[in-house]
């Protein structure tokens, strides 16, 4: 049996400047399928379509033609419960830190959930809860979002939208321009809201080692059009066809790519630091995980 899918696209076709001397194909056909409760990656070089795409998901974008489902139902057939599609798709634009907006910490978090006409109980829970998920206190609350430092805002951000609890939380770049450690705590975040919640998360990002280290499956995008995809491991040990798009596999998986070329008997498609170490240690005699 198949698993199910949340989102699913056929044969999407977008484009630009319709009509004019700016015309372009930002979508190509583009018919994907993706897995629900799982964490799932889209990858391409600037302007191969990836932020295109995940704005059709809720309807920020109507296709030229072609279909875009949500757990099975065509999110432009005309019906109510379509029209809320915001709150089952929920969008991440990339520095969302701008588009806070309110006098607290806990206004700006709670705003999405007061427009599903929660209770004020059900509201505070919510923004209790998707305060917890960034890693961040109660403490913050009453704070100005505007004194908080870039990984704070950032984190403030994205609970908002994870209060929302939608059924997909879509994320387009969501670590751009943070340090290692804010890369970490925004990506601990999204894990967390995955594991507590099973619902699906898809992350647009340019960090092969993002997505080599937190997703299930990839989407590598090119021209307009779904140029690979796969499980992880799959995608990313096709490292020609990568080149090809230019696009990289993670250093590691590169490093360890090259120590097969050199006679070492270690597998190509290791992707993150921790399993390279693993299968360094067991080639040198050791045991366990360094």
């Amino acid at each position: 049996m198949a698993n199910e899918a949340v989102i699913k696209t056929e044969e999407l076709t977008y484009v630009y400047g319709k009509g004019t001397p700016f015309y372009r194909v930002a979508l190509d056909r583009v018919s994907l399928s993706i897995e629900k409760g799982s964490v799932t990656g889209i990858i391409g070089h600037t302007g191969s379509g990836k932020s295109t795409l995940v704005q059709h998901f809720n309807r920020l974008l109507k296709p030229e033609s072609g279909t875009v489902s949500v757990s099975g139902k065509d999110i432009w057939e005309k019906t109510d419960e379509n029209g809320k599609i915001c709150f089952k798709v929920g969008l991440v634009f990339q520095y969302p830190e701008y588009q806070l907006f309110e006098e607290t910490v806990e206004a700006d978090v709670a705003y999405g959930p007061k427009n599903m006409g929660l209770s004020e109980e059900e509201i505070n829970e919510r923004v209790k809860r998707s305060l917890q998920l960034v890693g961040l206190s109660e403490s913050y609350l009453q704070q100005s979002p505007f004194e908080l430092s870039g990984g704070q805002k950032r984190r403030v951000a994205i609970a908002g939208i994870m209060a929302m609890e939608p059924e997909v939380l879509v994320l387009d770049e969501p670590a751009a321009g943070l340090d290692p450690q804010g890369r970490k705590e925004i990506f601990s975040g999204i894990l967390r809201y995955r594991e507590q919640t099973g619902k699906t998360v898809i992350i647009v990002s340019h960090s092969m080692e993002d997505m080599a280290s937190y997703c299930d499956s990839v989407i590598v995008m090119n021209r307009g059009e779904v140029f690979l995809s796969g499980q992880t491991r799959e995608v990313f040990s096709k490292a020609d066809a990568l080149s090809s798009v230019h696009l990289n596999v993670p250093q590691i998986t590169s490093f360890m790519s090259k120590l097969q070329k050199m006679g070492y008997p270690v597998p190509s498609d290791v992707l993150t630091v921790e399993d390279a170490a693993d299968v360094l240690v067991k080639l040198l005699g050791g045991e366990g995980t360094c």
